[in-house]
């Protein structure tokens, strides 16, 4: 009998600049409308939480989150394109969520498109739940796309 290989171990790791292009690379074979290499230096030098999910010495997906006033926002969460349905989108949220909580905070808000059925499948699994809808929100190629806005409110444990 043949068994499947395992997956190769994954780490998650704090971004940096050394990662952009690889991050970058992600992006824009992720999305239609990605963000701009430049977008993700200026979330670094923001000082956002950003991180990246590393798997054989490759940057394997991402995350950016922004933290504020007891609120976090997840900017972007990505994994690459050949990678998902492996769990490392939920390793990258999971990582995200903990930060929240570490960082006092009481409630995580999202925006994703209503068509990203992968993407909001985990949000919901994760507690995430639809609060607002933000009209023309995204580009698209025809016009633009609405936004749904999800949110999931944190326990902090004292």
């Amino acid at each position: 009998m043949i068994m499947p290989m395992a997956e190769p171990p994954a780490t998650i790791r704090e971004m940096n600049h050394d990662d952009l292009s690889m991050v970058s690379d992600i992006e824009r074979r992720s999305y239609e409308f990605p963000w701009s290499h430049g977008v993700f230096r200026d979330c670094l030098l923001a000082g956002y939480q950003n991180i990246v999910l590393v798997r054989e010495k490759e940057v394997a997906g991402y995350g950016v989150l922004s933290v504020a006033a007891g609120e976090a926002h997840i900017l972007n969460l990505c994994v690459d394109p050949e990678l998902r349905s492996r769990g490392y989108g939920e390793r990258l949220l999971d990582e995200m969520l903990f930060r929240a909580r570490a960082a006092s905070v009481r409630e995580v808000f999202l925006e994703v498109r209503p068509s990203n059925e992968l993407a909001i499948a985990l949000y919901r699994k994760k507690g995430f739940h639809q609060v607002a809808n933000r009209p023309s929100y995204y580009q698209a190629h025809e016009g633009r796309e609405d936004a749904a806005v999800l949110s999931k409110k944190l326990v902090i444990e004292d």
